[in-house]
Formats: structure tokens, C-alpha cells, sequence
């Protein structure tokens, strides 16, 4: 049985939009989104779900309930696997034993939430009551900070000294294995000592103002500049966004969000009213991170420094953000000027000139276009053809709509081919790609090849993956290097082993990697090709179309094994393989 507490939690980190959006078309109405109601035809969309309240209703026919229900009623989902499916999204694991160990789970993630929210009023209070605050005071002062966006932001302070915060947490009569688990205090040779030391503390908070981690800026010098907290039960960096839950606060209606790098541009931006920033947490923009984003704002504005590492950050978001361009939402690019951060230049320039610049900031398809045409001659015939080639791939990973029909009517204006003919001459390469008569892309061999025998089970699970790369954390590399070894999955195995080491998680990223290279006019044939499973299930396949690939690979090995073992006289067998000769030659049953 799985306890209430256990459920609470999931539906506490599951975003209700998230579960719905997928199955439901939902348009944003105010504060909430609407759509036509699955559970009774319509023509006027009355069914409402809040993204604030995490629950769904339609006027209609009185339905409602939270993500959970929904799945069980839309799904026709147990509920269970309705449960299991939920906890997945969110990172948590289904407590499989008894009610106790449920319940014990649950009590030591609120413990943690609990640490979590004490050493946050700890470190606010050592920044306005430790005898060597004046530093901590005196650096967030010389930043332009104001003692009312601290408090916004609930910034702290770790004063010096190896156990101040443990001591303080100990006489709570916290466990210590819990101190240790919430990523407070570490544990070092028997030693137990704060992680955070002689540093502004930056609490991370969910979108309920939980803290749920922290981030601790060196005063002075010193390395590392920025110290994080480590993934606990809590908190997974990869889809929390610092200033997300000050933005929704702020703000009675947000309708962009600027994306910067630092904790500090987030708070020196909120100090000057310019209080919609949000930063990554010492990570790559993730599709986790803008697909979060959209569901709340139609606009995302990224902001990076103007020189060449900044601009090539830039265009890894871009790839990230193709995918998830359906209609209605935009995305800009701001370039900072040389030497320059947001918290640098709001501060001299102000609010109204800093979104003076928003405004003016580059749409997608302006730093689309001109990343790609940047070694290029734009006028030239080889130019024009080279720009084609590079970016009709990447358009293909933009959902269908008019967006993705502008930008390739865009792509036309500057080859000067129409829109069917760059649509047409992709399609022609596709099928180069897949000719019987055609070279195959090296390291691709046995991919091609059974191309023209019609679809295995291997273009199957890399039609799949290549739509949704995800899907290759559902299984370890080990599993993808026994494929490799296969001739018949030797190129879904390969390809499958780089999504996952490389993290190209989204079909823009997986293109962009393999723009130029033997392995992309196959990658590109497998994602055009059409699938007819709903989205909702092609995880479920997709795992089931692996593992009998794994089975029938593994059944192969042991048909050679002992093709190998039959030649060899009886009597030199060990008993493993006399026990895999009769396995495999034992007489059927007669009918």
C-alpha cells in the first residue's frame, strides 16, 4: 500500500500542466489554462486546470481532480501505475515494501525540508546578527544590494568556522545521517563539518517556497567562486531554476523570463525592477528547464556574454528551445557588451535602457540564421546550398505549425528556392540515404541495409529515441554496448550510447551534434519516419522493443555458443555447456 504522505509528496512536485498538456490541447486564459474536456464532447472549451491550485475542472460536466485522477480517468491508468508514472517524472521512487518503509521515506524527506528551512533562517540570521557581518553586510551593499531585496531573496550568511550550522541543526536533534543526506554537513574521515563556510548564501526554493538547496558565494577571493549544494532527495539541478518562485511572487502576471547565469544577476536585477530573471543551477539550459518556462510565460529572453563562449552557450539553448517552438512562444538572444554583466550594466545603465535592450534583443530565427550563415558566403550558390543543408535539419525538429513554416519560408528567401522545393530536395537526400544503390554513411552499415528490408526492431527503437532522446536514460550503456556488438542494432547502439554520454537530450541537440558527420542522413531518415504511437506511449514501447532486441541478441550468442560446442567431443564439455546443448536441443512436444 502506498501511503497518503508518499502521494502528497508526488503531487507536491508534479506540475498539473505538465501531466495534462500532452493529452489536452490547453490554451494560457489569466491564471489558468483551458481547453475542450476529454471527458465529454464539447465545442466550447469549459474544462479549466490551475496550474496555482494544481487541479483541473470543467464546467460542464464536473469533473475534476488532480494529476493523479486525470491519468486514472483519461489513461484508464490503475492506480498504481498511475502513482508509479508520477513518481518517475519527479525523480522519486515508489516505496515497494510495506506501509512502515513508506511512511519512513516520507518522514526523512520532511525532516529534510525541514534542516533545509532552518538553515536558511540560520544564515539570515548570522547576516544580521554574527560579529563579522559587516563583511558579509559591506559586500552585498558595494553590489548595490538593498537590505529589502535580501530579504526578498532570503540571503544569508555562513560566517568562518568548521562547525557552526552543524552545531546549530545538532541541537534540534537532527539525525546525522539526515544532515549529512540534506547536503548541509559532510562527513570526511569521521569528521563532520559544514559545507558552506565564509560565504553569501543563496537559498533555492520549489515553487511552493520550500527551500529545497543552496548556493554559497565566496567573500573575497578564493575557489570555487560559487559552491552548490549536491543532489539530494530534494533537489535535482538539472530542473530547478533559481528566482523562479521570487518571479511568480513578484509578479501578479509574468509574461517573459529573462534567463541569466548568476544568483547575483537574478537579485541585482530584482533590485532595479527588473524582477522576471531566473538562472540555471551551474548547468547547460535543459529542455526540463524551458519546457518549465513556457508552461508559465510565452516569451524567454537568454542573456550571455558577447564573446565566443558565450555565444556558443547560446546556441546550445537555441537547440533546446527548436523543439519546444510550437506557436505562441518566442525566445531573444541578448549579447552583453564586452566586460559586462546584467548585474554590471542594469546598475549603470537602469531599468528602462536595460529593457530597451530586451526589446531590441535577437529573435530566434535573427541568431538562427546568422550563427549558421557566419563562415558562410551568404551569396554565393555554395553558400546558399551549404545554409540549406545545415538548416533544414534543424527545422525539422520544430513542432508542426506555422513557426516552423515561416522559418523554412525564411530558409527559402535566402537560398532563393521556394519552400516546396528546400522540402523537396530534403526529402530526395532522405532517400539517398535509404537506397539500396546508395553508399552507406560509415559505421552504418547494417542500419542501411535493412532499411531497404522494410523496418526492424532496431529502426523501430531509433525512430523512437531520435524523436525523443530521453528515452535512452531507460537503459544503462552496458545494455547499448551488448547491442553494439550486434550487426543487426549495431547503429541504434552506437547512437544510443552517445545521447547518453554526450546528454542530447532533445532532437535539436542530437541533430546539431551530427550535423556534417556519415551517422546524420541516417538519423535524420529515422526521425522523419512516421510514427503512430501517441506520445504518452512510446516510453512503454520503446523499453519493450530494447529489451527483445537484448533477449533475441542474447538468444543468437547462445545458437552460436553452441554451434561451436557441437563440433567439440562430449567428453572435453564442462557441465555449463553440456547443460546449453540439451537447453537448446530438447525435443518439442508433439501435437
Amino acid at each position: 500500500m502506498i501511503s497518503p504522505e508518499f502521494i502528497e509528496e508526488v503531487l507536491s512536485r508534479v506540475d498539473i500542466v505538465e501531466i495534462i498538456e500532452p493529452r489536452v490541447a490547453l490554451k494560457k486564459t489569466g491564471q489558468n489554462y483551458s481547453g475542450l474536456c476529454p471527458f465529454h464532447t464539447e465545442k466550447t472549451p469549459s474544462f479549466s486546470v490551475s496550474q496555482e491550485k494544481q487541479f483541473y475542472y470543467c464546467f460542464g460536466c464536473q469533473v475534476s481532480g488532480s494529476a493523479l485522477k486525470f491519468l486514472m480517468e483519461f489513461e484508464r491508468m490503475e492506480f498504481i501505475p498511475a502513482v508509479e508514472m508520477l513518481a518517475e517524472r519527479v525523480g522519486l521512487e515508489v516505496p515497494k515494501s510495506d506501509q512502515q518503509a513508506s511512511t519512513e521515506t516520507t518522514r526523512r524527506r520532511k525532516t529534510i525540508f525541514e534542516i533545509l528551512g532552518q538553515a536558511s533562517a540560520y544564515y539570515c540570521e548570522q547576516l544580521r546578527e554574527h560579529p563579522s557581518k559587516e563583511r558579509a553586510v559591506g559586500y552585498l551593499k558595494n553590489r548595490g544590494l538593498s537590505g529589502e531585496i535580501a530579504r526578498d531573496f532570503a540571503l544569508g550568511y555562513s560566517p568562518p568556522g568548521w562547525n557552526n550550522l552543524y552545531d546549530a541543526l545538532a541541537n534540534s536533534n537532527f539525525d546525522r545521517d539526515l544532515l549529512i543526506e540534506s547536503g548541509m554537513v559532510i562527513e570526511n574521515e569521521d569528521k563532520t563539518y559544514d559545507r558552506f563556510r565564509e560565504r553569501i548564501m543563496f537559498p533555492i526554493r520549489d515553487l511552493r517556497g520550500r527551500t529545497i538547496a543552496f548556493g554559497g558565494r565566496i567573500i573575497g577571493d578564493g575557489k570555487p567562486k560559487y559552491l552548490n549544494s549536491p543532489e539530494t532527495p530534494v533537489f535535482h539541478k538539472g530542473r530547478e531554476l533559481y528566482g523562479l518562485f521570487e518571479a511568480r511572487k513578484r509578479n501578479a502576471k509574468l509574461t517573459r523570463v529573462l534567463v541569466v547565469e548568476g544568483y547575483m544577476d537574478v537579485v541585482a536585477l530584482a533590485q532595479f525592477g527588473i524582477g522576471y530573471s531566473v538562472a540555471t543551477l551551474g548547468t547547460a539550459t535543459s529542455k526540463e528547464h524551458i519546457e518549465r518556462i513556457y508552461r508559465l510565460v510565452p516569451q524567454i529572453v537568454f542573456c550571455f556574454d558577447g564573446d565566443s563562449a558565450g555565444r556558443s552557450a547560446a546556441w546550445k539553448a537555441l537547440l533546446v528551445t527548436l523543439a519546444a517552438m510550437s506557436d505562441g512562444r518566442s525566445a531573444k538572444f541578448l549579447f552583453l557588451p564586452d566586460g559586462d554583466d546584467p548585474d554590471t550594466l542594469i546598475r549603470r545603465e537602469g531599468k528602462d535602457k536595460f529593457e530597451l535592450r530586451l526589446e531590441r534583443a535577437a529573435p530566434l530565427d535573427a541568431f538562427f540564421f546568422s550563427n549558421l550563415e557566419s563562415d558562410l558566403d551568404p551569396d554565393s550558390i555554395e553558400g546558399k546550398a551549404t545554409l540549406s543543408k545545415l538548416a533544414m535539419p534543424l527545422l525539422s525538429s520544430i513542432p508542426e505549425g506555422v513557426f516552423k513554416q515561416l522559418m523554412i519560408d525564411a530558409l527559402a528567401t535566402k537560398t532563393g528556392l521556394e519552400a516546396g522545393r528546400l522540402i523537396q530536395a530534403a526529402g530526395q537526400e532522405q532517400k539517398v540515404a535509404i537506397s539500396p544503390t546508395s553508399s552507406p554513411p560509415q559505421r552504418a552499415p547494417a542500419y542501411e541495409k535493412r532499411r531497404t528490408e522494410g523496418p526492424g526492431l532496431a529502426e523501430l527503437a531509433l525512430s523512437m529515441l531520435v524523436k525523443q532522446p530521453e528515452l535512452s536514460q531507460e537503459f544503462e550503456d552496458s545494455s547499448y554496448e551488448q547491442l553494439r556488438q550486434n550487426p543487426e542494432a549495431q547503429f541504434f547502439g552506437e547512437i544510443a550510447l552517445v545521447i547518453r554520454q554526450q546528454e542530447l537530450l532533445s532532437p535539436g541537440l542530437l541533430l546539431g551534434h551530427f550535423q556534417g558527420k556519415a551517422e546524420f542522413k541516417a538519423i535524420r531518415s529515422a526521425m522523419d519516419q512516421e510514427q503512430l504511437l501517441d506520445v504518452s506511449e512510446l516510453r512503454e514501447e520503446f523499453k519493450g522493443t530494447v529489451s527483445t532486441l537484448l533477449d533475441r541478441f542474447e538468444t543468437q550468442l547462445k545458437q552460436e555458443l553452441k554451434k561451436q560446442l557441437i563440433n567439440k567431443p562430449f567428453s572435453e564439455l564442462n557441465p555449463d555447456e553440456r547443460q546449453l546443448i540439451k537447453d537448446n536441443t530438447h525435443p518439442k512436444s508433439q501435437s
